[in-house]
């Protein structure tokens, strides 16, 4: 199996541009027929199969998770960029320049997380300005902070197909709620949509393709027969979803149905990433938009709001401007901040091989076994993540 440092996959690096760059039209031009809560799925999605992927990498490696370097990698990737937008936003409203209704507990509720919440039961005006999107990461950061815990108990006693069963049931106990809160609790759009405990399942249909039927793992024996029809049938699922416009199943089923299309659709641009409906996720600019998109989603709105204020630009040309902005922005923030917290990603993962090495020495000087992975034989393709 590869290292960890060079575990990448190209054509997430796409879906990843691609699903950044449908929240930004969304925002900017055509919020009514672009769906850029799509976007966000399309997110969650991703972050569970990678993040399952590499503690399951981790977890067949070295029999158990180092919780400690995971969440150390978690927030070198994740708060500096956020802080250093909540901060530019914070100066930029104490200065005039973005007009604001903030309030303490609006600004501290972003910093710690809770902009879910704080959007469902308070007003979100009080937050730093043009950065609700940061609602999102609140939902990622309560996944990150409880499922390593929770998928490490699992590989202990599990298999792999008995662990995407008991995830499975999750979700379907996530919809259970859904359509408790909606039918009968009465709670709509604000809270089906922000809560964390409303949208888990769509980081658990990615969790569930990462222990099972990985196509960077597994390999299972799925031909390109096959995988037309899935990719066929994950795209009418998805048309259902959009074009299906009943309010009650918009707020319950609609992002069940993601979940499931999503499956297909992440499994086969993994495993047929040559094919043309797939293929341009991996050409060098979509690749890049992957690259600098978690910055470009933080500032997007923000770039959009001052093109709005202090420009008489037509809506079509502020939207390409707001467009340009976001990634010189973003690709600042690479180059400055994000390429370098990469680097010390990197070497959390060398001193955990190092670690996991004088432990196996350790054990077998004294007579011990590492433990083993039920599936380390197959080895994933590709380079980075993490």
């Amino acid at each position: 199996m590869q290292k960890h440092a060079d575990f990448h996959i190209p054509s997430l690096d796409g879906i990843r541009g691609l699903a950044a760059l449908t929240v930004f039209v969304s925002h900017a031009a055509l919020p009514h027929l672009v769906p850029g809560g799509f976007g966000v799925t399309v997110f969650f999605f991703l972050s569970g199969y990678l993040i399952t992927t590499l503690l399951r990498m981790e977890y067949e490696r070295h029999g158990r998770i180092a919780f400690r370097r995971f969440y150390l990698r978690r927030i070198y990737r994740i708060l500096p960029p956020m802080y250093i937008v909540l901060g530019i936003g914070l100066a930029l409203a104490a200065a005039g320049i973005l007009p604001h209704q903030m309030s303490l507990a609006g600004v501290l509720s972003q910093f710690a997380h809770l902009t879910n919440y704080f959007y469902i039961y308070a007003d979100p005006r009080q937050f730093v300005p043009s950065t609700s999107v940061m609602w999102s990461l609140a939902v990622e950061e309560h996944f990150y902070l409880l499922f390593p815990l929770a998928i490490s108990v699992l590989f202990r006693h599990h298999p792999g197909r008995r662990i995407a069963a008991l995830l499975l049931l999750a979700c379907a106990a996530v919809l259970a709620w859904r359509c408790w809160a909606v039918l009968g609790l009465g709670m709509g759009h604000s809270y089906t949509y922000y809560a964390t405990e409303a949208r888990l399942d769509s980081l658990l249909y990615g969790c569930i393709m990462g222990v099972w039927l990985n196509p960077m793992l597994d390999r299972p024996d799925i031909g390109p027969r096959a995988g037309a029809a899935l990719t066929l049938a994950g795209f009418a699922l998805l048309l259902v979803s959009f074009l299906y416009r009943s309010e009650t199943f918009r707020e319950t089923l609609r992002y069940t149905i993601q979940g499931v299309a999503l499956f297909p659709l992440f499994f086969c641009a993994v495993r047929f990433h040559e094919w043309p409906i797939f293929g341009w996720l991996e050409t060098r600019p979509m690749r890049a938009m992957g690259l600098i998109s978690y910055t470009f989603y933080l500032v997007h709105l923000p770039c959009l709001t001052l093109l709005e204020l202090y420009t008489q630009l037509d809506k079509p040309v502020r939207a390409l401007a707001g467009f340009a902005a976001s990634i010189l922005v973003s690709a600042a923030m690479y180059f400055l901040v994000e390429r370098h917290l990469g680097a010390l990603r990197r070497r959390l993962h060398e001193q955990g091989r190092h670690d996991a090495a004088r432990g196996r020495d350790h054990g077998a000087s004294r007579g011990h076994q590492p433990a083993a992975g039920a599936h380390a034989s197959n080895a994933p393709a590709g380079g980075r993540t993490g």
